[in-house]
């Protein structure tokens, strides 16, 4: 890794850590630049934009919970990975909501955002579905899980509905008393259940 890399490196992980501690919005380069001690000017030289560094800290994030979350060797059965695949979902609600605020926000900004370096994140969303498919097909030839018809719909839309009720619930977008009536990480967990009845042989 060469001396810019490590800069670059040293700069996006206290940033994350700030946005974790916080929020997107409100941590600015400044404090960013503060806490390492180092000027503002340099985190533009490396970053040009506070987006592009917000960027390459949820491109970090997403590799770290890839990495912390995502891997199913160690479990027998491929029913079991795949319902491990799904419960991951629950693990980081629990265990960091943090991450899936940081991810909320992080949405919101690049709404509003054409930057090309967004298909690098983009890229990177294929490994979860590459371990999915894999533990799926093995499921499918061992006799452990049900045929789909359309797997690849049926992939993005349960883990897209997962991420988009863990995003909210980590995000505290409580608006109604009707959102008080159950535990947040019991509706994580029904709707996994009902994923997984699905997937059920």
């Amino acid at each position: 890794m060469s001396l810019k890399d490590m800069k670059m490196d040293l700069i996006i992980d206290k940033a994350l850590e700030l946005f974790l501690n916080d929020s997107i919005l409100n941590v600015t380069i400044k404090d960013i630049s503060s806490k390492l001690e180092i000027g503002e000017m340099t985190i533009y030289r490396y970053f040009k934009t506070k987006d592009n560094l917000v960027l390459q800290c949820a491109i970090k994030l997403q590799k770290r919970v890839f990495e912390n979350y995502f891997n199913f060797e160690k479990i027998d059965g491929n029913f079991n990975k795949i319902k491990a695949f799904y419960y991951s979902y629950l693990d980081v609600f629990k265990e960091k909501p943090e991450y899936l605020k940081f991810i909320h926000d992080f949405d919101l900004l690049v709404s509003h955002s054409d930057n090309e370096s967004l298909n690098s994140y983009a890229d990177f969303f294929d490994n979860f579905k590459d371990v999915y498919m894999k533990i799926y097909k093995d499921g499918l030839n061992n006799n452990e899980i049900r045929k789909i018809e359309d797997i690849e719909v049926f992939y993005y839309s349960t883990s897209k509905a997962l991420l988009e009720l863990s995003k909210k619930e980590a995000a505290n977008l409580d608006f109604l008393r009707q959102d008080h009536i159950i535990e947040k990480s019991k509706l994580i967990e029904e709707l996994i259940n009902i994923i997984l009845f699905n997937l059920k042989k």
